[in-house]
């Protein structure tokens, strides 16, 4: 082929794929389709009286933690209780060596028989005293010298039986016997030792009664007081008959036993800025240990016309949280709101939304104000510019 053959071949070729090339991008922008609306779910919010659920981190306590300390010295014969068992009240847990409060109960005894011989004595002389004075015999000093003497034995006797009762006591301080009903701990003087009073060497172990078991656990001072003011405003109830307590063990189980509040403080600690509370709990199997932390869990309370939305409707911006509201068109716009307390998977509506308004309850990242939305459940809105 010659070479303006060839040249004539080129410039064809050329304009048959130029030409090719246009028609397809003509045919692609006229196939060209709007994306559909997103599809969301919406709801209805309207007002209603909220049971309400608040939850504090609390520790558990035994009702009573007595120290069993030892009222006389000596040597610690033996221990009867078997350490971290239950006990009950009355029952013998130590002996102390009695042999010494024994020779002194004796001796107490020995001294009382004596003031009581000195007494009968002294009442047989001023009886006798006394005769002599009425007939003239005897003066008047000695009369009174005789009485007094008889006053002075029976004082003496009311000491000596004093002093009896005091030795017979410390006799019964030797046997050391559970002052509650608990369950027992490590002892903390072995047997062989010697005891004292005093602070540092009288403590043996001690008893925690754990039925009934306490909670304590603290309310924030700036959380109370905005229930209280909720109270006086009328959007808030409190049970008239208290509380009702429940407890979340560590392992989210819920104590099957419900309880009361027995105690709240009056004040504010001004050291936590929360304010002291107990709660008790019956614990007859003793499920419930001392030390634990728990979840303890008031209900009762009721938060009176309230406005909730699901927390997945509010969308947080730099200007705060907004909801999208839906019109008669389903066409949404964002309305700022100002949202209180979480109850479980929602948040109270202080202010910017009214009851009977229709919000995007889920799917609000993929709305853009004034953008037609697909609502689940609800024919499908036209996509914009493809009306007609």
């Amino acid at each position: 082929m010659s070479k303006v053959g060839r040249l004539t071949l080129l410039c064809l070729l050329f304009a048959t794929a130029l030409m090719s090339g246009c028609t397809e991008g003509n045919a692609s922008k006229g196939s060209g389709k709007t994306p559909p609306p997103p599809l969301v779910k919406a709801q209805v919010v309207e007002r209603s009286d909220i049971p309400l659920t608040v939850e504090y981190v609390g520790q558990t306590a035994g009702s009573r933690e007595v120290e069993v300390r030892a009222r006389v010295g000596g040597i610690l014969l033996k221990r009867a209780y078997v350490e971290g068992s239950p006990i009950r009240e009355g029952e013998l847990m130590f002996t102390i060596d009695p042999e010494p409060f024994r020779a002194d109960l004796a001796q107490a005894n020995g001294q009382l028989a004596r003031c009581k011989a000195t007494l009968q004595q002294a009442g047989l002389d001023r009886d006798r005293i006394l005769a002599l004075y009425a007939d003239g015999a005897v003066s008047t000093q000695e009369r009174d010298n005789a009485i007094t003497a008889y006053d002075a034995a029976e004082a003496d006797v009311q000491a000596a039986s004093a002093r009896v009762r005091e030795a017979a006591i410390n006799l019964g301080y030797t046997e050391v016997r559970a002052p509650i009903s608990g369950m027992t701990s490590k002892e903390t003087r072995s047997e062989g030792s010697l005891v004292s009073t005093d602070a540092a060497g009288s403590l043996l172990t001690t008893i925690t009664q754990l039925d009934p078991v306490y909670v304590n656990f603290s309310i924030p001072g700036t959380e109370a007081l905005h229930y209280r003011k909720l109270a006086a405003e009328g959007k808030f109830s409190v049970p008239t008959d208290g509380y009702t307590v429940r407890i979340r063990m560590s392992d989210g189980a819920v104590y099957s036993v419900p309880g009361r509040i027995n105690f709240s403080d009056k004040q504010v600690d001004p050291m936590t800025g929360s304010i002291r509370s107990r709660a008790e709990f019956s614990n007859p199997q003793g499920q419930v240990l001392p030390g634990q932390f728990v979840r303890v869990l008031l209900d009762g309370g009721v938060l009176t016309n309230a406005l909730l939305i699901p927390q997945r409707a509010a969308l947080f911006t730099q200007s705060g949280p907004i909801v999208y509201v839906l019109d008669d068109k389903g066409i949404p716009s964002p309305r700022p709101v100002v949202l209180g307390d979480t109850v479980g998977e929602s948040f109270i509506v202080e202010s910017g939304l009214e009851g009977g308004e229709r919000i995007v309850a889920e799917g609000v990242v993929k709305v853009r104000p004034g953008m037609p939305v697909n609502v689940a459940g609800a024919a499908p809105a036209a996509p914009k510019g493809a009306e007609g």
